[in-house]
């Protein structure tokens, strides 16, 4: 093929990939010729006799592979937002080919010796912090991807990473397809009881989008506790949507999920390592495995505590019902929390899920919400550029300014589920922002909001407008990178470090001069009234239980799969069997409250990079509520406090230690207290 849109830097503002002209047919022999291109540059690199230079070779290193990552940023983004059979088929051909290019790249002993030499002679250099950083950055890299290896161990080594490659991606596939294939179709309105207008028009639009017209489907979200169970009143109904949530992944996923652990635990001990979470933490801010337990270890007990309070406050309403709603089975199940959770949140607090949807339109939200709040606290603007266009066409593109006018960026928004979208929410990045190349960043937020029927407009749940507003702390995470080297851009940082950005992102949502701007009835105009507002506060802070045991069980059952040390012990295991023993471990083992990802569709783990690191966003949230905390007090404006914490932190991406940047941020190590106290755990 002569023409291909990847082929060339995009001349699109801010590259962004030209979509009008990509087709399916474009992204394979864009990889092909990306790979071809890599390694001839690499080889260009190592053919010379000469002693390595920094710029030579690590320089050099950082240019190498420009095709190659503008049609895999532009390819993965597409398969987890508007996947379809044909990058299906091209991922599955592909991941494998990717997983051997990079080995061809780490596992090679003469750009190895190169950098090597450059590491070891590293205070003789003259090189810049940044620089040196890279250097050693790089060198940990080599090292960690088996460079020291002798050969039979780099062939096994090849071996694991291809076959583990292919397991991902399948098990990615998988758990899409189940999660669409266990959709709950409604024959009768009337089951539908307790959910609004709205959501009963959206689901009868979702059932004649899939093929069941006259009927309303429930499409699952890709967590164990689906958001709807909170509004159904009829009983066996979220028994069904419960079971078929629970259920998916518990053949193929649960088989792929086995065989993954298992390689991981075979690669870490080819590795020099006990088990893959010890090899996954070694290079995140936590460091060692004991850390992260003692910190998980520290929150089980007091969560526990609150969830059983939480549960017999739930029992004892059920039972004060009466009979009719219960039938036969009077026990508190997991189907029942949420929606009896709502019950009491409705008449402790008087907080109705109806009652707050028209406060949250989608447009307003976004505009006077979330770029507001950006706008106070960085001084940035964000306009709609109606003459670019996305990669489906429900994306919309806005180009980011920063406080004198220059641009810093487009943002893409691609807000609605979708049959080809994968669950959950998400940023991806489709430039990178470098100065040594010329770029800044074009970033991407996915969320899975329920598309209203056509000319309705999206009223947003609770959860849906934090999800929005964490979303965009990722995303100002890469607008405002400001590095010189691809390698530290933007969210280029320990796993464990990269959603603090995002959960900062979150206090703007309840800060009252933003929740004001935005919190309006879609009809009336009126402001959220300030008491909905304090009831509303404070009827979340009566779910903290459940929402940290939920949390508490995936990263704890993620820790498990992860921290068994001989991969023979994993062979033809029950996944469901491991599960139980795994939370009843963990001291977690609460059957009305699954954890929030079960094995078979725990993507962050199985087929995303979050595998021994789910603890992350719990890890995170110490630094999150030790910022917040900060960005509270004192006199200085937020203006003033979002530049310092933009200057030191979301401009630095990898550039710089991510704790040494928090320590001088806030003067001082994170401390653990401010997340007890929000998370009602501390005595």
């Amino acid at each position: 093929m002569t023409s291909n849109p990847f082929f060339e830097r995009s001349t699109l503002p801010y590259e962004l990939p030209p979509f009008a002209e990509i087709d399916g047919e474009h992204y394979l022999p864009a990889f092909e010729r990306g790979m071809a291109e890599h390694l001839a540059e690499i080889a260009a690199i190592t053919s010379g006799d000469e002693e390595a230079t920094f710029a030579d070779t690590v320089v050099a290193l950082e240019r190498s592979g420009a095709l190659l990552t503008r049609v895999s940023k532009v390819f993965f983004n597409i398969t987890g937002s508007d996947a379809s059979a044909g990058t299906d088929a091209i991922e599955a051909e592909i991941s494998a080919r990717l997983a051997a290019h990079r080995d061809a790249i780490y596992l090679d002993r003469d750009l190895f010796t190169r950098i090597e030499s450059l590491y070891r002679r590293r205070d003789e250099l003259g090189l810049d912090a940044e620089e040196l950083r890279l250097l050693e950055q790089y060198h940990i890299r080599f090292v960690r991807s088996g460079a020291r290896l002798d050969a039979a161990g780099q062939a096994r080594l090849r071996e694991l990473n291809a076959e583990l490659a292919t397991a991902a991606t399948e098990f990615k596939h998988n758990a899409l397809a189940d999660t669409n294939a266990a959709t709950v179709i409604v024959h009768n309105v009337e089951e539908l009881a307790g959910l609004g207008p709205a959501a009963v028009a959206a689901a009868a639009e979702n059932a004649r989008s899939l093929g069941h017209a006259g009927a309303w489907a429930l499409s699952l979200q890709n967590v164990s506790n689906q958001p709807v169970l909170a509004e159904l009143a009829n009983r066996d109904l979220r028994r069904r949507v419960m079971a078929a949530s629970l259920g998916r992944g518990l053949g193929e996923g649960g088989r792929l999920a086995v065989r993954i652990a298992t390689l991981r635990a075979e690669r870490a001990r080819l590795l020099g390592y006990p088990d893959h979470a010890t090899y996954e933490v070694e290079n995140q801010t936590a460091k060692t495995t004991d850390a992260v337990e003692e910190m998980l270890g520290r929150l089980v007990a007091p969560a526990v505590a609150n969830a059983q309070r939480e549960a017999a406050e739930l029992a004892a309403a059920m039972r004060a019902h009466g009979s009719d709603a219960l039938g036969q089975d009077a026990e508190l199940r997991s189907w029942d929390w949420q929606y009896w959770s709502e019950r009491i949140r409705s008449e402790r607090f008087s907080v109705d899920l109806e009652v707050l949807r028209p406060y949250f339109e989608l447009e307003r939200v976004l505009r006077d919400g979330v770029f507001f709040a950006a706008e106070q606290a960085y001084g940035i603007t964000v306009r709609e550029r109606r003459d670019l266009v996305g990669y489906h066409p429900e994306v919309r593109v806005f180009e980011v300014f920063d406080a004198d006018g220059e641009g810093l960026g487009l943002f893409l928004g691609d807000f609605f589920a979708r049959p080809s979208k994968r669950g959950g929410a998400w940023m991806n990045e489709l430039v990178s922002q470098s100065r040594l190349v010329g770029t800044r960043a074009v970033v991407v937020n996915n969320l899975n909001i329920v598309k209203p029927p056509t000319g309705e407009p999206a009223l947003l749940t609770w959860d849906n407008v934090r999800t929005l507003f964490h979303e965009f702390g990722h995303a100002l995470h890469g607008l405002f990178s400001d590095v010189r080297y691809p390698f530290f851009a933007g969210t280029e940082v320990p796993r464990d470090f990269v959603e603090f950005p995002s959960q900062v992102n979150e206090m703007w949502m309840t800060r009252p001069e933003i929740l004001a701007n935005y919190a309006r009835h879609i009809e009336t105009g009126e402001p959220m009234p300030a008491d909905l507002v304090e009831r509303t506060a404070a009827a979340e802070r009566f779910g903290e239980g459940f929402r940290t045991v939920e949390y508490l069980g995936a990263a704890l059952l993620d820790w498990a799969w992860h921290r068994v040390p001989d991969a023979q012990v994993l062979s033809g295991i029950d996944t469901e069997a491991f599960e139980e023993q795994a939370l009843r471990t963990a001291g977690l083992a609460m059957e009305a409250i699954p954890p929030r990802y079960r094995t078979g569709y725990f993507q962050h783990i199985f087929s995303g990079g979050y595998a021994a690191g789910y603890y992350s966003y719990i890890w995170s949230e110490v630094l999150d509520a030790d910022a917040v905390e900060w960005f509270t007090d004192g006199a200085a404006t937020i203006r003033e406090k979002g530049e310092v914490f933009r200057r030191e932190l979301l401009s630095r991406g990898g550039s710089v230690d991510p704790l040494e940047a928090f320590e001088s941020f806030r003067g001082r190590a994170p401390e653990i207290e401010p997340l007890l106290i929000r998370r009602g755990l501390a005595q």
